[in-house]
């Protein structure tokens, strides 16, 4: 059966010319015209209109209109093959146009009427017949109120799998704008594994070339800082290049927190800066994206006191638990004059310093302050808000 209707649906023209010919025969059994030849022709003409009615609905129902003045004209009486115009009404009303469908409607309504006059019975009186003729309007009325039923339907449809289509498309760019943020995430990412631990392998090269000869444990342990430093940046920029790599799966390191900061900060020591690290309040479970906030912006404020502050250089950490929020202070004692440069134009002069710092810290809703400090150095603040926990 489903074979028989995907063939049905397949050849819309056979399957009205099968009913055409029988309404032909139908029409040609039950009644036989007085003038055999006009009675014929409209025969012939109505039962045309429903084969070709869905190929042109439009013009059939005109024809059918012509055919059925031509009754009344020439006096042919109506008989089986005026169920075509029923059809036609129906069909206008689905498939045509607007104006097709409403001359359809107003054709149903005034044709029962005209014939109902034009052909009275013998045994009806005026009240009768206006009776019979209002009886015959409502098939017309009811083939109409179907047609266009069938036309809203379709309508309704068509709007529902447009606006299914503008979803889906709206998902995807939502989908499109998510990969291109995060693939932005993973940039910063790897700008500051690549800045911060770069940093620190080419300070403790040169600190190892410099006391060679002089000190060979020292150059060892500079070396094995190099080594250690080295296979840290390899791991993280392994987990970060593996996420761009589509459908490919992996167990990945947690994101660095706040509580990696103390290693971090060590590290930094081992390259020769001096760094004060003091934690203020109640430290609690925050936020992931505040934690990584956090420590990368320490990782970087580093990196770039280390790069830029100059000889003798000292730099203070600050972490503040609040009720409400973190709060973040890095600061060194350093070229304060010189630093403006890095404010301007990004730690590795590429624009990616207090952009990407800028840039996190407005993902989380935080507000950032960086500049010179008053007496020298430079000074980085930032209050990372809580609400997040709860």
């Amino acid at each position: 059966m489903q074979r028989l209707y995907a063939f049905l649906r397949r050849h819309p023209t056979g399957v009205d010319s099968f009913w055409a010919v029988v309404l032909f025969g139908l029409s040609v059994l039950a009644q036989v015209h007085e003038n055999g030849l006009i009675g014929g022709l409209v025969v012939g003409v109505l039962c045309l209109t429903v084969a070709l009615r869905r190929r042109a609905p439009e013009k059939m129902l005109l024809l059918v209109g012509a055919a059925g003045v031509a009754q009344v004209v020439f006096g042919v009486e109506t008989g089986v093959a005026d169920f075509a115009m029923l059809v036609l009404i129906y069909t206008a009303a689905a498939n045509g146009a607007r104006w097709a469908s409403r001359l359809g409607l107003a054709g149903g309504l005034v044709a029962p009427t005209i014939a109902a006059f034009r052909w009275p019975s013998e045994y009806q009186t005026g009240w009768t017949t206006v009776v019979a003729a209002c009886f015959m309007t409502v098939p017309f009325a009811l083939a109409w109120v179907l047609g266009d039923s069938l036309r809203t339907r379709r309508a309704y449809y068509a709007q529902l799998e447009e606006r299914a289509a503008h979803l889906e498309k709206e998902r995807e760019t939502q989908s499109k704008i998510a990969v291109a943020a995060e693939r932005a995430r993973i940039a910063r990412e790897l700008h500051d594994v690549v800045a911060h631990n770069v940093s620190v392998m080419v300070v403790q090269a040169d600190g190892a070339a410099y006391v060679l000869d002089a000190a060979p444990d020292q150059a060892k342990q500079a070396l094995e800082t190099i080594s250690c430093t080295g296979r840290q940046a390899l791991a993280e920029m392994r987990r970060l290049l593996g996420v761009l790599r589509a459908g490919e799966g992996g167990d990945y390191v947690p994101q660095p927190d706040v509580e990696q900061l103390a290693d971090l900060i060590e590290q930094v020591r081992d390259t020769g800066l001096p760094v004060e690290y003091e934690v203020r309040g109640r430290p609690r479970p925050l936020p992931s994206g505040v934690e990584l906030t956090a420590y990368r912006i320490v990782q970087e404020a580093l990196t770039n006191t280390r790069k830029h502050g100059g000889p003798r250089v000292a730099a203070t950490v600050r972490l503040t638990y609040g009720d409400q929020e973190l709060n973040l202070l890095v600061e060194d004692d350093g070229l304060g004059a010189q630093r403006e440069l890095y404010a301007d134009s990004g730690a590795d002069g590429l624009g990616h310093g207090l952009i990407g710092m800028r840039e996190r810290v407005g993902m989380v809703g935080g507000s950032l302050d960086a500049g010179p400090r008053a007496g020298g150095g430079f000074r980085i603040s930032a209050v990372l808000p809580l609400a997040a926990t709860g």
